[in-house]
């Protein structure tokens, strides 16, 4: 696997100092997380941090922006981070690795892939058989928003370099701007670039890729094993926290919720944060329960087999632990 080799190189970094998980000066328990990006997807996080349910676990959040799956997974693994916060494939990646800590995904914070469709030209009547011959920026070859939507496509009777183009060469955080260009004509967004994107009148959102792949564990809090047998207390805290702000945000308007995010988001106006929440929020984007599913998991697996990239499957219950995610949610809803 082309990826495994990177990944599991950075496992010589467990001999280094262990995690920086300790109490600040306020007496509550820091914990540090490493996240693969800094995105209104991931809302709950960022809530539960504003709304104080992370104190109310005695607990405070550290985070930074990884900048990827790789870089994330290299944080957890040298100790320089407590927390993961990235695609469970990572995690995969070390355990087909031979690893002899692997990295244990505990919970599970979106169910779909984020990203939305944008077309040149308005498509109401959109099928996503309209793309055969077309050109699309897909992310980047090996990532699972490319990897993901590539199977849409195949699920749908289209294959690259057979019916369409797909545009691996863009880096992620440059293909909006290659896209308003001229470069190629779809291109995935995230939330709130997309909303942003048609609102300005440059294009038009014409399908969720989420919604068309069906459930994915697409984002996911992991640790490394030998953390977690000694962090125990604070992996229940930081989980309830959490569920306890999917649960607000489910339940609570989005021009509400989106006045909490403002300081996660300084150049973003609140209301894109709002439209952003709303659409996030049709297409069932986040877990109500945090414990991944092993339905889910196997449907992951058949994505990063489909993009060629899985050199064998792994069980469910050698990379997940639901226990952590079940009990929280038990605690926040009985």
């Amino acid at each position: 696997m082309k990826k495994i080799s990177a990944i599991a190189l950075s496992a010589c970094f467990l001999l280094l100092p262990l995690s920086a998980c300790g109490e600040d000066d306020g007496g509550l328990t820091k914990l540090e997380i490493n996240e693969v990006t800094h995105s209104i997807f991931y809302a709950p996080l960022y809530l539960a941090d504003a709304l104080g349910y992370f104190e109310e676990e005695n607990l405070k959040i550290e985070l930074t922006n990884g900048g990827g799956a790789d870089k994330v997974m290299s944080a957890v693994l040298s100790g320089d981070a407590d927390i993961g916060f990235c695609g469970p494939e990572a995690a995969l990646y070390v355990l087909v690795g031979g690893s002899s800590d692997v990295p244990t995904v505990f919970g599970q914070l979106t169910k779909r892939d984020g990203s939305f469709l944008v077309s040149r030209v308005d498509e109401p009547d959109f099928e996503w058989t309209d793309l055969k011959g077309k050109e699309i920026l897909a992310g980047r070859k090996g990532g699972v928003p490319a990897m993901t939507f590539e199977y849409v496509l195949n699920q749908n009777g289209l294959h690259d370099g057979t019916d369409v183009t797909l545009n691996f060469d863009v880096a992620f955080d440059l293909m909006t701007s290659a896209f308003e260009a001229g470069t190629a004509d779809y291109c995935t967004m995230f939330e709130p670039v997309a909303s942003e994107y048609e609102a300005a009148g440059k294009g038009y959102v014409v399908a969720s890729v989420g919604e068309a792949s069906g459930e994915v564990p697409y984002t996911c809090f992991m640790a490394k094993s030998s953390w977690i047998e000694k962090h125990e207390t604070e992996v229940d805290g930081f989980l309830r926290a959490v569920t306890k702000a999917v649960k607000y945000i489910i339940e609570t308007p989005s021009e509400t919720a989106a006045p909490y995010l403002l300081p996660y988001f300084e150049s973003t106006p609140v209301e894109s944060i709002a439209v952003s929440l709303d659409s996030y929020r049709e297409i069932d984007a986040w877990m109500t329960n945090l414990a991944m599913t092993e339905d889910s998991f196997t449907r992951l697996q058949d994505i990063i087999d489909n993009a060629g990239e899985l050199d064998h499957r792994v069980d469910f219950s050698d990379l997940v632990d639901i226990s952590y995610a079940n009990e929280a949610y038990k605690d926040v809803y009985n």
